[in-house]
């Protein structure tokens, strides 16, 4: 299983597909944005004033595409700003594909590099909060989160960016590192380059909505978390946040020799795709000018819209050349703010649920598991494994270079209820993205699911918990440190567990992960026989998860697992 292929991929059910109401125009929001022009949004149920689709960087199109994002262009008369922009582009996939939409089908635009504002009425120098989307960095949009709730609970505006996804975010070509303009054309990273370019313009406007430039927070989830983490590493975006949160991330990069196919073997490296991109021979023009349809159908045909491809590449521009773990080695070689970075208790079981060789399925959406402590274990060494990677070794990587601005959570909620068909608890628990309904207060995520997650039962507990989440997410940004009971982990090497009251509330707990102890406790694990011992061993070796394959070498299992 290649589980970081997946990542973030599938969490949204049909979330992305739903149309959002109509709204009106509200005078009350009127602002000007200096140097692009007059802007109009609307005000929302909970009140916050919303401006969306508003283009932080000229279309990377024709003869931008794969270059640096260039500075947003500005309009005359007043821009209507109550729409979403369009998706960037992206293959639909099992479970954002709807009544017009099949798996595999094209959907977006690669005109998409916007940002959606979220603030409370007559805001004057708040915090600001960069909300960057999952999606594995092939998937996802703006429209699946709205920032109304937390800016109005807690005082910040909320912006939500959209960025190139695929491989219009994510290239290592030397024909184009050839055709290059300014020196940042000759990254890989594009979609790194688009945040920095976001961040840009929030530094210059934040102001415009009751902001305070000068303190910027970034924060996103799985593929989101793990461009927090590209955007600490990158040179590019020094001096442009303030603070920085990590959700559910990772610090995998690749090689540009492997990216372009000359190391280690990468599905879909380019000296692979560029030539079924152009037909003919590979230049920079023909690349420019190839039809969208011709990009994406150079990565394979797909029945589920997921396919492959090289992406965190370390391009010597956007990411260093030796990684994200050597630059987080001193601060010296990272923007060295104040950071936060967490998983959830359960990352895993959202994955091994989808997972056909796992789980059953009824009607085409309820799962239940094959083996029930089969599935328990495997998810539960592959979680651990997970916080291990995001969290536990980038923070001592981190202190033991010197910077002690660090905090960890864990996110343990599973009270989601049950039905005929799904018992959620169990086959989700504290499943990965499920706290982002919690930081959002905001429980509109899963689609189709929602209802049987949330529900009356469980109400009173996750809202109290939403609002703790905001409030140290909040005080965080607005502090740089969550403060209360949350001790950072230079001082203690703990990390903040967070549950509702009837799972204990709220609570700094100890245990710094290792490798080592993970395999001794799989060794002697009564759940399963060491057939299937070796069978999670050898899932653990997925690249995801960083040092797996030293637990199957631990536990003697033969190469084929």
């Amino acid at each position: 299983m290649r589980s970081f292929s997946i990542l973030a991929l599938l969490i949204f059910v049909a979330s992305c597909t739903r149309p959002a109401p109509p709204v009106e125009p509200d005078p009350s929001t009127q602002i000007r944005l200096d140097g692009l022009g007059q802007a109009i949004g609307f005000v929302s149920p909970e009140g916050a004033h919303v401006w969306r689709g508003l283009s932080y960087a000229a279309p990377p199109v024709g003869d931008l595409r794969w270059r640096a994002p260039r500075p947003a262009e500005g309009w005359a008369g007043e821009r209507i700003a109550t729409e979403h922009g369009p998706a960037c582009a992206q293959l639909a996939n099992t479970l954002s594909a709807g009544d017009e939409l099949e798996p595999g089908m094209l959907i977006g635009s690669e005109d998409c590099l916007t940002i959606d504002v979220y603030a409370p009425p007559d805001s004057e120098n708040l915090p600001v909060m960069v909300w960057i989307h999952g999606g594995s960095n092939i998937w996802g949009q703006a429209s699946q989160y709205s920032g109304a709730q937390l800016a109005m609970d807690q005082s910040v505006i909320v912006m939500v960016v959209q960025y190139r996804l695929g491989p219009l975010g994510f290239l290592s070509s030397q024909v184009l590192r050839d055709s290059a303009q300014i020196p940042e054309d000759e990254a890989a990273n594009f979609a790194i380059l688009d945040l920095v370019e976001a961040l840009h313009w929030v530094r210059q406007h934040a102001s415009a909505f009751g902001g305070n430039s000068a303190n910027v927070t970034i924060f996103g989830e799985s593929a989101g978390g793990h461009n927090v983490v590209g955007l600490l590493a990158s040179p590019l975006a020094s001096d442009l946040f303030d603070r920085a949160i990590i959700q559910s991330g990772s610090l995998m990069t690749v090689t540009a020799d492997d990216a372009e196919g000359r190391g280690v073997e990468e599905d879909n490296a380019s000296d692979q795709v560029l030539p079924r991109i152009t037909g003919g021979p590979v230049t920079a023009d023909a690349l420019r000018s190839a039809e969208l349809a011709d990009i994406y159908a150079a990565y394979g045909p797909t029945e589920t819209g997921y396919y492959e491809l090289p992406r965190m590449i370390e391009d010597g521009v956007a990411v260093p050349a030796g990684g994200i773990r050597m630059a987080l080695e001193s601060p010296e070689t990272f923007n060295a703010v104040p950071v936060m970075t967490g998983t959830n208790r359960d990352e895993m079981r959202l994955f091994n649920a989808l997972d056909p060789e796992i789980s059953t399925r009824t009607m085409g959406l309820f799962y239940r598991p094959r083996d029930k402590d089969y599935f328990s274990t495997l998810s539960d060494y592959q979680s651990a494994m997970w916080t291990i990677g995001a969290v536990d070794d980038p923070a001592a990587l981190m202190v033991a270079g010197g910077h002690d601005d660090v905090w960890a959570y864990r996110f343990d909620w599973d009270e989601g209820g049950s039905n005929l068909f799904i018992d959620t608890r169990f086959m989700l628990g504290a499943a990965h993205g499920m706290e982002i309904p919690f930081v959002f207060n905001h429980f509109d995520l899963f689609g189709v699911l929602d209802s049987v997650l949330f529900n009356g039962r469980n109400e009173d507990g996750r809202i109290r918990l939403a609002h703790q989440m905001g409030q140290y997410w909040t005080d965080f940004a607005r502090h740089g440190d969550p403060g209360g009971d949350w001790q950072s982990w230079g001082m203690t090497g703990q990390r903040m567990r967070f549950d509702s009251a009837q799972g204990g509330g709220p609570e700094m707990i100890e245990g710094r992960g290792s490798v080592a102890n993970l395999a001794q406790a799989l060794a002697s694990d009564a759940r399963i026989d060491d057939d299937e011992r070796c069978r999670i061993a050898l899932a653990m070796q997925d690249r995801f998860f960083g040092d797996g394959a030293s637990i199957h070498s631990r536990l003697n299992c033969p190469s084929e697992g």
